[in-house]
């Protein structure tokens, strides 16, 4: 059987202040938590944004090389002899 303790008092503030000190804890881990999610949200956003942005500039340079080929190729045929018959 325990003995009852004789500095009753202070150890139910040391319960207590362990207590707030538990709790201050969560809180921090809980904001910590709530941030890293936001951010990684923001720079998921911002990944997407880049993404489309390099695919819309690829898809511009290939449109811009199609035209290019296309005009040359339109170019060799009008500048090409009429064959000798």
């Amino acid at each position: 059987m325990l003995l009852p303790c004789p500095l009753l008092p202070l150890t139910a503030t040391a319960v207590a202040v362990k207590m707030a000190a538990l709790q201050a804890t969560v809180l921090l881990l809980l904001t910590l938590l709530i941030k890293a999610r936001i951010q990684i949200r923001t720079a998921s956003a911002l990944g997407l944004l880049l993404l489309t942005l390099q695919t819309l500039a690829g898809l511009a340079a290939l449109a811009g090389l199609g035209l290019t080929a296309f005009g040359a190729a339109a170019v060799a045929a009008r500048s090409r002899p009429a064959p000798v018959v």
